[in-house]
């Protein structure tokens, strides 16, 4: 039995003062901040550098999105949360994105810009604003991102006169003599701009980090209100060295700080008022300069300093929402490549710092009101001055399967998977939740497996562009082609460089995934079981139940237009064919396990027949052996199912067999041997039997086959078999199959009786 501490809470708060003593530091003296930022040059950094560093800290994954292999930033994954606020996909737009900051922070161009993400609604930008919040204030907590800036203590020199802001007062204790710059200014702005040009060099020869260091702002106002004072001071008694005097340890500290909204970050909400200048970088304090001894002029220490600006310095600004702020934009345009703004028009202050503003498709209105102009458009600088990033809808269904499980769920994780098998798995997966009802009851529901992929692909389809399909394919193909980058058909398989289908115009309009999840709440805390009156299925909803919904849902949504309504009601019947198949290849996989092919089967089959057409011999325990004609024809007619004994003489394959062979099978394995060349691929070393291409030829079973080994199954008494049958031991065993791979009774019941209604019609 193992006791209980005398103090468990201690172990608690022990380990919360390790996770502080890790997070800050002491503050240290000018002298020594610049000792660590030579040996650490990345604690320098300016804003756009900074907010790059912390972007590429975190390493990349390799990703498929619309057909194509991309490497994507861990950080938009919001691994620091467990992927709370990720943003999915939009992976082309995030990485353009990280090359403009790099071209931004190298000063290689682009520093008028501002960066503009826009977008439709529920696409991911406030995400991404909160997982820039959630990832830089990460890395600042790392020994790679630590953050500083400088307080002052005037108060040290002996002089009456003290230093303060915001309405406090000098204290007693001399920690309450410090004041930290409002705007985290950083170390280096100390130094006079030759000196400081002089350590940056310095500084960024002895790096080999691909983007140098920039320091080019002087200190802050309040900061340079308490450095004349004291050089002022020390000049009036003689001192000969100032600048030490000044920035003596006693009266100057370079301090860490945890970067955050307020401290690095500034976000302006929609929902924020006041001037222009009030937004931006702050207001004066009435009161304050009364108190303060101006001396006939405005004191910055009576500045707030709770502007946008003025707390995203150091860092990042974010403007949420931008279309309310319009009229914020023709003043921030100066920002980036100046870096300077007024606090009066006596006072100016530099800023460095990322602007980045977020909006909604309206801001796209708001900036062409005057484009009809010929040329007088008074907007027209401000939009050259824009750098847009476009957020689009997911057109991957793995990717929108994975947003609406987490919009309808704790679920947070990223699924970083490589495996085109467990993805799949993913997708399919049955979704069981418990709801309370009015009465205070709680009831389970489940959403059955492919629920949750039905509503993903409708989803997808309605953001598709059905202009560049070419005859013989459809929008099904094209969705799957964005998500596996190829489609299969046999041993056949087409990629979407074949097809020549591109993202360009993808993902600008569809159904949003905020609607999808509204749908299947409601079917979820649904009182009783609309569907499915007649059985006791525990509230079970079924992937055609949710489509019906959706589609029906439509027409009552106002976020749609009439236009948008019918087409999306049409592209409804394709969303219905693929989930059904996929629930078809469910229940025959599961009716016909017993007669599943085991894989050291169908290596062995495949073996023998390479053997056969290069007249090789096969390697087995017992030695090299000839091909064997009776294994293969055995094959070939019981598991495979394609000839009978009137294709063989004496176990010997006509010309329909040998040609079978050769082009389902060899030519097959060829061609996965010809792509995969540079992965050191032999016949020799390869498990034939896990080649995707050869497995989906020779282990897929279709209804032919239960004709064929069960000539007394009726799939017209399924809902009901008669005692006694071969249809009531398949189904008793299907449903069981079925339980083993990831159903429930229920679900299971209902999607069998599904796909028995569909195959009863064509079984005769």
């Amino acid at each position: 039995m193992t006791s209980t501490p005398a103090h468990p809470a201690r172990e608690y708060v022990d380990a919360a003062d390790e996770h502080l003593r890790g997070t800050y530091e002491e503050p240290m003296s000018l002298a020594e901040y610049v000792d660590a930022a030579f040996e650490r040059p990345s604690i320098a950094a300016h804003a756009s550098k900074y907010l790059l560093d912390a972007i590429e800290s975190k390493g990349t994954r390799t990703v498929l999105e619309e057909g194509e292999t991309r490497e994507r930033y861990r950080f938009f994954d919001d691994p620091e949360n467990d992927g709370e606020h990720a943003v999915l996909g939009n992976t082309e737009v995030l990485n353009r994105f990280v090359d403009d900051l790099r071209t931004i922070a190298a000063e290689r161009g682009k520093s008028e810009k501002i960066l503009w993400f826009d977008g439709p609604t529920a696409t991911g930008k406030s995400e991404l604003k909160r997982c820039l919040v959630n990832g830089l204030r990460a890395y600042s907590k790392t020994d790679a991102g630590r953050r500083y800036t400088v307080e002052w203590n005037v108060a040290a020199a002996n002089d009456t006169r003290g230093l303060s802001y915001g309405g406090e007062t000098t204290g007693t204790d001399r920690e309450s003599d410090w004041y930290e710059s409002p705007v985290q200014s950083h170390p280096l702005s100390v130094f006079p701009p030759d000196v400081r040009e002089d350590l940056l060099d310095a500084l960024n020869d002895g790096s080999d980090d691909h983007v140098p260091v920039s320091v080019t702002e002087e200190l802050d106002p309040f900061s340079r209100e308490a450095y004349d004072h004291l050089e002022e001071l020390y000049r009036r008694n003689g001192t000969h060295d100032l600048f030490s005097a000044v920035t003596d340890p006693s009266h100057l500290r370079v301090k860490n700080y945890v970067v955050d909204v307020g401290r690095g970050i500034g976000i302006l909400h929609s929902e924020d008022d006041g001037t222009p200048k009030e937004r931006l970088v702050g207001s004066w304090m009435p009161g304050m300069l009364r108190e303060l001894d101006s001396r006939g002029r405005k004191n910055p220490q009576a500045f707030s300093y709770d502007g946008v600006l003025s707390q995203g310095n150091g860092l990042l600004t974010i403007v949420e929402d931008a279309a309310q702020h319009a009229d914020l934009l023709q003043k921030l345009l100066n920002v980036p490549d100046e870096g300077r703004v007024k606090l009066d028009k006596g006072i100016g202050m530099d800023v460095d710092t990322q602007l980045l503003i977020i909006s909604n498709p309206d801001l796209d209105a708001e900036l062409d009101q005057y484009a009809d102009r010929n040329g007088r458009d008074p907007l027209k600088a401000l939009k050259r001055r824009l750098d847009k990033h476009e957020f689009r809808y997911l057109t991957n269904v793995s990717l929108e399967a994975q947003l609406i499980r987490r919009e309808l769920t704790d679920e947070t994780a990223v699924w970083d998977v490589e495996s085109e098998e467990e993805l799949g798995e993913r997708v399919r997966a049955p979704l069981v939740v418990d709801v309370r009802g009015s009465d205070g009851t709680v009831r389970t529901r489940e959403l059955a497996p492919h629920t949750v992929e039905a509503a993903a692909m409708y989803s997808v389809l309605t953001r598709l562009d059905g202009e560049d399909v070419p005859a013989g394919y459809d929008l099904l193909d094209k969705a799957l082609l964005f998500d596996y980058g190829y489609i299969q058909e046999g041993d056949t398989r087409t990629t979407i460089d074949d097809v020549g289908f591109d993202a360009v115009d993808e993902g600008l309009h569809g159904i949003p995934v905020t609607y999808t999840r509204d749908i299947i709440a409601d079917l979820l805390h649904a009182e009783t079981d609309r569907w499915h009156p007649d059985l006791d299925v525990g509230g079970v909803v079924l992937p055609g139940d949710v489509l019906d919904a959706m589609a029906e849902g439509l027409t009552d949504a106002p976020v749609f237009s009439r236009s948008e309504r019918a087409e999306y009601e049409d592209r409804v019947t394709l969303a219905k064919e693929h989930v059904l198949d996929r629930q078809e290849a469910d229940v025959l996989a599961a009716l016909l396990a017993e007669r599943s092919v085991e894989r050291e089967t169908v290596a062995e089959y495949v073996e023998h027949v390479y053997a056969w057409d290069f007249d090789e011999q096969v390697e087995t325990e017992r030695g090299p052996v000839d091909p064997d004609p009776l294994l293969m024809k055995l094959f070939e007619t019981e598991q495979l199912g394609r000839f009978d004994e009137t294709d063989y003489l004496e176990n010997q394959p006509t010309e329909a067999v040998k040609t079978f062979r050769r082009e389902k099978v060899i030519t097959a394995l060829n061609r996965y041997a010809w792509r995969n060349r540079d992965e050191g691929f032999t016949v020799d070393d390869v498990d034939l039997s896990a080649i995707p291409v050869i497995r989906s030829v020779l282990d897929t079973h279709d209804w032919d086959d239960v004709r064929r080994l069960y000539e007394d199954f009726d799939p017209a008494q399924w809902d009901d078999p008669p005692e006694n049958t071969e249809t009531e031991r398949l189904k008793e065993q299907t449903i069981d199959e079925l339980v083993d791979r990831g159903y429930t009774p229920a679900s299971a019941e209902l999607t069998s009786r599904t796909v028995m209604r569909e195959v009863r019609h064509r079984w005769d």
